[in-house]
């Protein structure tokens, strides 16, 4: 690992570079305001930008401000995230929009040591929050930053270890403004972000309209993709599902609330089975006739593929009210749009219920 010569060079080019060609146009951007940045942040975390946008916006019109995030309720919450996934993300902003109002006032704490004591809060979001509204000079790295700050110092040490990421975030303290320049931490965060988003791509990095070529050890060896390292691969696995989609004529459709932990914790879901076995003998025997399967499909989640079977049961007016599951609820047409569903479980049913 070889840092550069001169750390407030290179702090001073990343600097320059984002006032000029740095992403400025985003709707969390050029704001001081904790709520925005860290809601941004949150969003941001696996997600593309182009993802979090309408999101962000969505959010914003809804909670304008931590007070009403917090006043409201989870189930709003996971209504309006319904879509973004990792959904212990929109768990863990309601619990800490709870606890900045109650253990702080309302206001978010200013330091990056006092903002990870917020519920899903880690080091790098607190690093962000911290550095971008309230100028402290601490270091980011996220999945982009990594791999900037990996291939300026050539870190060739197995990121897979965690003795060797906290060697790296000891590289990114080193590489921040320093003296009179940390008054431009805020621009230094973003900057630094930009770059890992716009030029210093995973592949095929732009290394020719780099600001800081002259400072990277990547760079000057051609060899950009050698870095990082990680050798450590998720191990995928996949899971068949069997769902009983039970709808009136009406449109009211039985949900229950998936458990906490797992697959769609605290979510509204149809009602979900091992096999076709199980959910058949789940089905009162005289209306066994009526259930219809509909095109099975695979949904992907990030360590696995879950192969869906949905089975369709339509209710007369009449007879829905007798039918019930454990753990769950008959839901208006007009009121399960605005719950907390799978991304999966939603697009099916906004394609094939009545009116829609």
């Amino acid at each position: 690992m070889n840092l550069p010569c001169e750390s407030g060079a290179f702090a001073a080019r990343v600097v320059a570079w984002q006032l000029v060609h740095g992403r400025n146009h985003l709707p969390w951007q050029n704001t001081r305001d904790p709520y925005r940045v860290w809601l941004s942040e949150i969003m941001l975390q696996q997600t593309q930008v182009v993802t979090v946008v309408g999101y962000f916006e969505r959010f914003l019109e809804r909670f304008p401000n931590v007070n009403s995030l917090a006043q409201a309720s989870l189930d709003d919450v996971l209504g309006l995230w319904s879509g973004l996934g990792y959904y212990s993300r929109a768990r863990n902003l309601h619990r800490c929009a709870q606890d900045v109002m109650a253990l702080h006032g309302g206001l978010f704490p200013t330091t990056a040591e006092a903002l990870q004591t917020l519920p899903g809060i880690g080091r790098s979001t607190a690093a962000a929050i911290a550095s971008l509204c309230f100028d402290q000079r601490v270091a980011i790295l996220d999945a982009n930053v990594k791999r900037v700050v990996s291939r300026v110092v050539g870190f060739d040490a197995d990121l897979a270890l965690a003795t060797n990421v906290r060697a790296l975030w000891d590289a990114a303290t080193s590489l921040l403004p320093n003296g009179a320049a940390t008054s431009a931490m805020p621009r230094y965060t973003q900057g630094m972000m930009d770059l890992g988003a716009t030029v210093c791509l995973p592949k095929k990095p732009a290394c020719s309209v780099c600001p800081v070529r002259p400072d990277c050890v990547a760079g000057a060896e051609g060899d950009p993709h050698r870095y990082p390292v990680r050798t450590r691969t998720l191990k995928r696995s996949s899971e068949s599902q069997w769902m009983l989609w039970a709808q009136t004529e009406e449109g009211a459709v039985w949900l229950s609330k998936r458990p906490t932990p797992g697959v769609w914790a605290g979510l509204h879901c149809l009602p979900l089975f091992a096999n076709e076995d199980d959910l058949r003998s789940a089905v009162p025997a005289a209306m066994r006739q009526h259930l219809q399967p509909a095109p099975a499909f695979t949904h992907v989640l990030t360590h696995k593929d879950l192969h869906l079977h949905p089975w369709r049961l339509t209710l007369p007016a009449k007879a829905y009210q007798a039918v019930q599951w454990d753990a769950g609820q008959w839901i208006a047409s007009d009121a399960w749009p605005t719950l907390g569903l799978p991304a999966p479980i939603r697009k099916l049913l906004q394609a094939m219920s009545p009116g829609r």
